[in-house]
């Protein structure tokens, strides 16, 4: 069943499971936070080539995230096409100046400095996903909380962040246990059934799965408060790992990607990298 998880950590080697919860969660962070505050698409495709490259090290399989991939994909692409229809100028407007690739449309005309806007729009989505995916895919839900409480977040939260992470897979496998067993009974629940029959099916058993958590949670929280869970205002961790050489190297590298995004806004008078100037 584990190759039907959506996402969760799997147990693996390398370098992107050598480094520290911490160093990969402020690697994650400012990285992203540089990826979506720049348009400049030099240092964009330059993250994103570097966020595949990590992809790769990490040697995850990608059919074990193969419908978060799907799911990121059709969501970018509608997003493109939201900005399209609702603002096609806008890009003009950012550029200051119009190429018409595709004319006769009127106001939809298809200009090079949209199309250069949304394709930046769509590498962001190839820096930070890949990162975000190797993060929760190589990173331990202990070594995760750990990390939360390190860099100043409250250990309660930081340990129900944890929770959550464990929890999740669990309620997947759980779904696809009963979905198999109603299948075996001959509740016809994959993409051989009708699709209005699937989404009924699917819906009665997502229905008592949710009561079901909620009981879990309830004894787990129940369980807590019996062994005194948030009494003291620090707590230590079990799973925290102390960083080593090539933790402060990945941090190092995050600064570095951050500096250089400071340069560019200096050296672009702003966000967007002009190529039209």
């Amino acid at each position: 069943m584990s190759d039907k998880k959506i996402i969760g950590y799997h147990e693996g080697t390398g370098f992107m499971y050598q480094l520290s919860a911490a160093s990969k969660l402020l690697f994650f962070l400012l990285v992203s936070i540089s990826a979506m505050a720049t348009y400049d698409t030099r240092l964009i495709v330059g993250i994103a080539l570097f966020s595949l490259l990590l992809f790769r090290v990490s040697h995850i399989r990608i059919k074990e995230v193969a419908f978060v991939l799907i799911f990121t994909l059709i969501f970018a692409s509608l997003n493109a096409l939201m900005v399209y229809l609702f603002s096609p100028k806008y890009g003009v407007q950012l550029y200051g100046a119009e190429t018409v690739l595709i004319g006769g449309l009127g106001h939809y005309s298809f200009t090079a400095q949209q199309g250069f806007y949304l394709l930046n729009l769509l590498l962001k989505y190839l820096c930070t996903v890949p990162l975000a995916v190797i993060f929760l895919m190589t990173t331990h839900p202990s070594q995760f909380a750990s990390s939360l409480n390190q860099i100043g977040v409250s250990y309660k939260i930081a340990y129900a962040v944890s929770l959550t992470m464990r929890y999740i897979p669990d309620i997947q496998e759980e779904f696809y246990t009963i979905r198999m067993s109603q299948e075996a009974r001959g509740l016809e629940l994959s993409s051989k059934g009708k699709l209005m029959e699937r989404i009924r099916g699917n819906l009665a058993l997502v229905i008592p799965l949710i009561f079901g958590s909620l009981d879990r949670i309830d004894t787990i929280s129940t369980a807590m408060e019996l062994r005194r869970f948030g009494k003291n205002k620090k707590r230590t961790w079990y799973m925290a790992q102390p960083l080593k050489k090539k933790d402060w190297f990945a941090i190092i590298s995050a600064i570095l990607i951050v500096l250089a995004t400071l340069i560019l806004f200096w050296l672009n008078q702003g966000r967007f990298y002009n190529p039209w100037k």
